[in-house]
C-alpha cells in the first residue's frame, strides 16, 4: 500500500541548537520540546495531564542531578585544597626540625635538618640541604637541631 501526498514539515518542529555539539540534552533544549510537544497537540484529543505532570517530574529531577553534580564536584576541589593546605601546615611545622626519611623505591635514606619546604604538582616536598624530600617519605621528626652554648 502507498502512502502519496504526505509530506514532514520540519519547519514546525522545535530547533535543536541547544543540542547541536553534543549528544546529551541539556534542560533548554527539555524545555523547549515540552513546549513544543504543548504546541503542536491535536486539539481534539490533547495530552492528558497526567503526561505532563510526568514530563515536568522528569525535568525536575534532571535539573536536580544537574545541580549535586555541581555541588559534588565543589566538594571535590574544596577536600584537594584541603589535603593541600594539611600538606603546607603539617610541612611549615617541621621548618628548623631535624628528619629522617627511607625511599621505598629506591632504599636510600637520610637525615637532614629541614630548611623549606614547596608543593610541586599536589605534592609537598621538604628541602633538607640540597636534596628534595617527599613529605609522605619522612619516618622520623627530631625537635630543633641542638645549639652549642658558648661560656
Amino acid at each position: 500500500m502507498e502512502l502519496t501526498g504526505l509530506t514532514t514539515d520540519t519547519s514546525t518542529f522545535p530547533s535543536n541548537e541547544a543540542a547541536q555539539g553534543s549528544n546529551e540534552l541539556g534542560k533548554d533544549a527539555f524545555m523547549e520540546l515540552l513546549v513544543s510537544q504543548m504546541k503542536h497537540q491535536d486539539p481534539l484529543d490533547p495530552q492528558s495531564n497526567d503526561q505532563f505532570i510526568a514530563q515536568l517530574a522528569s525535568f525536575s529531577s534532571l535539573e536536580q542531578m544537574e545541580n549535586m553534580n555541581d555541588n559534588l564536584l565543589t566538594m571535590a576541589l574544596l577536600q584537594d585544597n584541603n589535603a593541600l593546605m594539611s600538606q603546607l601546615t603539617t610541612g611549615s611545622s617541621l621548618i628548623g626540625k631535624e628528619v629522617q626519611w627511607s625511599d621505598p623505591l629506591t632504599g636510600s635514606t637520610g637525615s637532614g635538618l629541614v630548611d623549606k619546604i614547596k608543593v610541586q604538582d599536589g605534592l609537598s616536598y621538604l628541602t633538607v640541604g640540597t636534596e628534595e624530600v617527599p613529605l609522605q617519605i619522612v619516618t622520623q621528626v627530631a625537635g630543633a637541631a641542638a645549639e652549642t652554648e658558648e661560656n
